[in-house]
């Protein structure tokens, strides 16, 4: 199986970090073909230009700026997100992406004024995340990196398997209760 990870965070000595290296070190593990896509080292420009919002809608020309994104998003079976959340929203960099990428004809497709998921290509959606407040907390909030993958991503793909592993209440998480998520993320994709 092919899989594209992205991760989304700039200290390479983070908890997040550790949780990107579990992931690709499972699928590694499973002799599945992983494409790294770490957005911080490799300098991805997360702000949607001006000139990129005027052909949003212009199928091809929305994909020229970004297309070797877009050819891994569309080469893969699986993809997988590694991400803290902040404010209760994505790292800017993970959000630009999907700004960026997630464009008609790619994501999706404008048919009569609707919607219509166009990445069916990915059969498996996996999210490893971390917050620093408690589940309640982002329940209040609304939990919108929860909704934005259960919801949005899930309609574009359409994935048989569907997965969000979430380590809440980070701050205050100890160095067992974080080696037992460690450990139950790298179990989980063991079961894919």
């Amino acid at each position: 199986m092919k899989a594209l990870v992205i991760f989304a965070h700039p200290v390479p000595e983070s908890f997040s970090a550790s949780l990107h290296k579990a992931v690709l070190e499972e699928l590694e593990q499973k002799g599945w073909d992983v494409d790294n896509l770490d957005l911080y080292t490799e300098g991805f420009d997360p702000v949607l230009s001006r000139e990129e919002r005027l052909i949003y809608h212009d199928e091809p020309d929305n994909i020229k700026p970004v297309r070797s994104y877009v050819e891994k998003v569309q080469n893969t079976e699986a993809l997988f997100l590694v991400f803290p959340v902040w404010i209760f929203g994505f790292p800017a960099i993970l959000k630009g992406f999907f700004d960026r990428v997630c464009v008609p004809g790619v994501a999706f497709k404008l048919q009569g004024g609707k919607l219509a998921p166009n990445l069916q290509n990915i059969k498996t959606l996996v999210a490893v995340t971390t917050y620093g407040g408690t589940r309640l907390r982002a329940w209040l909030a609304g939990d919108p990196p929860r909704k934005v993958v259960t919801r949005s991503v899930k309609f574009y793909c359409q994935p048989k398997t569907l997965k969000y592993l979430a380590l809440y209440d980070m701050n205050r998480a100890d160095h067992t209760r974080r080696r037992r998520f460690l450990t139950s993320v790298r179990n989980e994709i063991k079961t894919l």
